[in-house]
């Protein structure tokens, strides 16, 4: 349970930062953060393709910051391609 909530708090923490550092692409306080969940799981595998693993909690965040600034990314170009 431990893992799970870990998880969920680095994740949102990541959405939050990639927030602040994505302007004009976000999808709000809420929206970034569900972003950054998913860019937890994104980032750790971009980091296994290419050979990195983040360790520890500082690894960890850099991890899901990098996945979460990459699917808010992609996320704000499918937005925009659909408006």
């Amino acid at each position: 349970m431990t893992g799970l909530l870990g998880f969920l708090i680095i994740g949102l923490i990541a959405g939050w930062i990639a927030g602040k550092l994505i302007k004009g692409s976000g999808f709000g306080l809420l929206g970034n953060l569900l972003v950054g969940c998913g860019g937890a799981i994104a980032g750790g595998l971009l980091f296994s393709l290419i050979g990195l693993k983040g360790t520890g909690l500082i690894g960890s965040l850099v991890t899901a910051v990098v996945g979460a600034i990459v699917c808010l990314f992609i996320a704000a170009k499918l937005k925009n391609r659909s408006a």
